[in-house]
């Protein structure tokens, strides 16, 4: 791809500029889970459409990267995130030097770091000590509510020319962290969850369904996800005449964003006298099981988020308390909290409007102007030529006891370079690379039955 410049003025001028309008604007996603992996990958389609207003969307060619890790996701979760634009069989998974190799050697316009805070910090390093003579734009934020460790990810991610905040709110407690340690907050920008969308709620005669979302990480204990459990079913039982459905992220030895030990799967088994006909467990699209959704419960899912843009009713549980631990605190003032009594008897929570328009939940359940600000702002930087180099917060001079580790972990050093032995040789042959993959799997299989199986057995063992 020839590259990036500004346009002079004049008719020759304008031609190039309409040429790069309607060229494929190139992005690289980079993603370290399965719902990571549908935020940036919706993210870089949202970017390159055309304000909402009827014009021709830009073309987006994305190359899909997925930072090998605990979390990476298996063939069947990708399949289950949805359309995203990308076909899920050419998504490759990759280490954060090969990522960044892959940077230096594709001529990106843009790159989209869906990750981990710690990993984004690593990242944004890395792609600053390949010094490229035209680098892409560097966007990041985050997947969803964001309710616990404010100050330490957004700091992990400042440096990006564009940290998304997905609504009013978050935009501007993202603008007084930066600003209150003294870092550029230009970059900034409100927009919105870019998986919002689908059709509107219809109430439909013959049909009842109430969904619990469930989460891998809340509640964390065993009592307390049982407890939820034995209330979902107690439910089912009251309303014979209701389906009932309990969604679940991941099947039992799959990770997602969050480390699951207690799958629902597991405590589902135990449950006495089993389970009622009109309870079912199910996995898939959430934008699927939201079609046919008439009441979506949950402790603090982001799904919450999906079902109030469709104007599908939603209930957040106080049953386990409101509590910063849990994340429904993040819900004071919508006027969803409610518990399982209230909802067994028949209830159904009124959103509150002004709290709506205040997360970046459409009232008419439509994206309107969310994207613009971010699209201008891509495209201010893509025409500005030659962009300044990365600069993070963190520096090996501003946080010399924090920052190491976080590049370590990735296997760069404290200026972003590879540490050495990082890079190694790409081995030639289908049976030497399918003994690779063989092994990795294994290993990486390994790891997740030590945390679901044996991690919370010594724990008990340790609080005899």
């Amino acid at each position: 791809m020839p590259p990036r410049t500004s346009s002079p003025a004049g008719s020759e001028g304008r031609a190039d500029t309409a040429a790069a309008d309607c060229a494929p604007l190139r992005t690289a996603v980079l993603a370290d889970s399965d719902t990571r992996w549908k935020w940036g990958a919706l993210t870089a389609r949202r970017l390159a459409g055309a304000p909402e207003t009827g014009a021709a969307e830009r073309p987006v060619e994305i190359s899909g990267l997925l930072l090998r890790g605990r979390a990476t996701p298996t063939p069947r979760q990708l399949a289950e995130v949805g359309d995203v634009g990308v076909d899920a069989a050419r998504v490759r998974e990759v280490t954060a030097v090969e990522f960044l190799h892959t940077v230096r050697d594709g001529a990106y316009d843009v790159v989209v770091l869906a990750l981990v805070g710690g990993a984004v910090q690593a990242m944004l390093h890395g792609l600053a000590a390949l010094d490229l003579p035209r680098r892409p734009v560097v966007v990041t934020g985050y997947v969803g509510v964001v309710y616990e460790k404010l100050a330490d990810g957004l700091l992990l991610r400042h440096g990006a020319d564009v940290v998304l905040a997905n609504s009013r709110h978050d935009a501007e407690r993202f603008r007084a962290v930066y600003e209150g340690v003294g870092a550029d907050a230009s970059s900034v920008t409100e927009a919105a969850l870019p998986f919002l969308g689908g059709q509107p709620h219809e109430a439909l005669e013959g049909r009842d369904t109430v969904v619990f979302a469930a989460q891998p990480s809340v509640p964390e204990s065993r009592a307390d996800r049982t407890y939820l459990l034995r209330r979902l079913v107690e439910h089912a039982r009251l309303h014979p005449g209701r389906e009932v459905l309990l969604k679940l992220r991941s099947k039992p030895g799959e990770h997602t964003t969050h480390i699951e030990e207690l799958p629902y799967q597991r405590l589902a088994e135990r449950i006495p006298g089993g389970l009622p006909p009109n309870f079912r467990l199910v996995y898939g699209h959430m934008g699927e099981v939201l079609d046919r959704t008439d009441l979506l419960v949950t402790v603090s899912s982001t799904a919450a988020l999906e079902s109030l843009h469709r104007r599908i009713p939603t209930a957040i549980l106080s049953d386990l308390g409101v509590r910063e631990a849990l994340g429904n605190h993040h819900f004071i003032g919508s006027g969803l909290i409610t518990s399982w009594d209230h909802l067994d008897g028949g209830r159904r929570p009124e959103p509150d409007e002004e709290w709506l328009a205040g997360q970046g939940v459409a009232a008419d359940g439509t994206y309107g102007t969310a994207y613009d600000t971010a699209r201008a702002r891509v495209a201010a930087l893509l025409a500005a030529g030659p962009l300044p180099a990365l600069a993070p917060y963190y520096t090996p001079a501003t946080a010399p006891g924090y920052l190491p580790g976080i590049l370590a972990r990735h296997h760069l050093g404290h200026d972003g370079h590879p540490l050495p032995g990082a890079v190694t040789p790409k081995e030639t042959g289908r049976v030497r690379g399918a003994v690779r993959d063989t092994v990795r799997n294994a290993a990486r299989g390994a790891y997740r039955h030590g945390v679901q199986r044996v991690a919370p057995v010594i724990r008990r063992m340790g609080e005899l």
